[in-house]
C-alpha cells in the first residue's frame, strides 16, 4: 500500500467522524468565549473542600490553633475563585440554546450569576462540616472494627463519598447544572459508592465497606440510617410518554425512614416506604412499604410482616 492509499485512508475517516450522522447525540458545540467544566479543576475543589472540612486530616500543610484561621482563610478564597470558574462554566455548558457567540450580556450575567452561587456555597460550609462530623460518628460507632474517629476521617470510604455528596448536594440545590453530578461521579470512581447529588441525606448517615452502593436521584433517607456494600436503593420501572421516552423528574425511588438498617446487597424499589427502627436483611428484594418497626430477612421467620422475597433470578 503506497503513502497516498494511506492518506487516503486518513483523510476519508477523518470526514466519517466529522460528519453530522456520525455526530448525533454525542457532540456539544461551544459557542466562543465560554468556558468548559474541569475535571481536574473539580478534584482541585473537592481536595481544597476536604482541607477546609476536616483540617489536618487531609492536605500536606502542618495545622495547629495557631494556624487554622490563616489555613482555612487561604484555602476558602483559592474554592471560592475557583468555583466561581467552574460554576460559570456549568451554567455556560448547559446555555445551549444559541450556535452564536455568547454575547457580553450574556457573559457577565453568567459570572455575575456564579459569584452568588459560589457565595452561598461558601457560607454552607459549616453547615455541611456539622453534617460531615455526624456521619464520622455514625461510622464510628457502627463499626466494632473502628480503633478511633481518626481512622475513619484518615481511611474509610464512606466519608470521601459523603463529603463529595454533601458539597454536590448544596450544590445541586443552588441549581448549579452538571457540576454536582461531576463531583459524586468522581466519587463513584474513588469509591464504589454511587450517590446521587439531588438524594436528601439525614443526619447520622453511613455506609459500610461501601462498595456497589447505589442512591438514586428521588431518594430520601433520614436520621441515623446504615448501610452496608451492595445496597441497591433504586427505581423499579421507568414511566413512558406517548412517543415511548422516559417521563423525567418523577418520584421513584425509596423513602428510608429513621433508625434503619439495610444489610449488604439489599435490593430496594420504587417509590415504597420503608417506616422508622425498620431491618432489612442481607440479599433481600424489596418493592413494598415496610411499617415502622419491622424487619424482612430471606429467612422464612418474619416479624410482623408479609414478604415476598428476591430469590436470585430477577423481578
Amino acid at each position: 500500500m503506497s503513502v497516498n492509499d494511506f492518506s487516503k485512508k486518513i483523510t476519508d475517516t477523518i470526514e466519517t467522524l466529522s460528519s453530522p450522522s456520525s455526530l448525533k447525540g454525542i457532540f456539544h458545540k461551544h459557542r466562543d468565549g465560554e468556558p468548559l467544566p474541569s475535571e481536574e479543576v473539580l478534584r482541585e475543589i473537592i481536595g481544597l473542600s476536604r482541607t477546609i472540612l476536616y483540617p489536618g486530616y487531609f492536605g500536606i500543610d502542618t495545622v495547629n490553633t495557631r494556624t487554622i484561621k490563616y489555613h482555612i482563610g487561604v484555602r476558602v478564597e483559592k474554592l471560592y475563585n475557583l468555583l466561581i470558574d467552574q460554576i460559570q462554566a456549568g451554567l455556560c455548558f448547559a446555555d445551549d440554546s444559541s450556535e452564536e457567540p455568547a454575547s457580553d450580556q450574556e457573559c457577565y450575567s453568567h459570572r455575575h450569576e456564579a459569584e452568588q452561587k459560589a457565595t452561598e456555597f461558601i457560607e454552607k460550609l459549616p453547615e455541611i462540616r456539622r453534617l460531615l462530623a455526624t456521619d464520622v460518628v455514625a461510622a464510628y460507632n457502627g463499626d466494632p472494627a473502628a480503633t478511633s474517629p481518626a481512622e475513619i476521617l484518615s481511611c474509610y470510604p464512606v466519608i470521601k463519598a459523603l463529603s463529595n455528596y454533601r458539597i454536590a448536594h448544596e450544590l445541586y440545590k443552588l441549581g448549579v447544572p452538571l457540576i454536582p453530578r461531576m463531583i459524586t461521579e468522581e466519587a463513584h470512581s474513588e469509591t464504589g459508592i454511587d450517590i446521587h447529588p439531588a438524594a436528601q441525606i439525614g443526619e447520622f448517615f453511613t455506609i459500610d465497606h461501601g462498595t456497589g452502593v447505589v442512591i438514586g436521584a428521588t431518594c430520601i433517607i433520614g436520621d441515623n440510617v446504615k448501610l452496608y456494600q451492595g445496597v441497591t436503593l433504586g427505581a423499579k420501572s421507568f414511566p413512558l410518554d406517548k412517543k415511548g421516552n422516559p417521563i423525567k423528574g418523577i418520584p421513584r425511588h425509596p423513602i428510608i425512614g429513621d433508625n434503619v438498617v439495610i444489610y449488604a446487597n439489599a435490593t430496594i424499589l420504587g417509590r415504597i416506604k420503608i417506616g422508622n427502627n425498620c431491618v432489612v436483611g442481607a440479599n433481600v428484594w424489596v418493592t413494598k412499604d415496610m411499617k415502622p418497626n419491622t424487619r424482612k430477612y430471606k429467612k422464612d421467620k418474619i416479624d410482623n410482616i408479609d414478604l415476598e422475597f428476591y430469590n436470585g433470578t430477577g423481578i
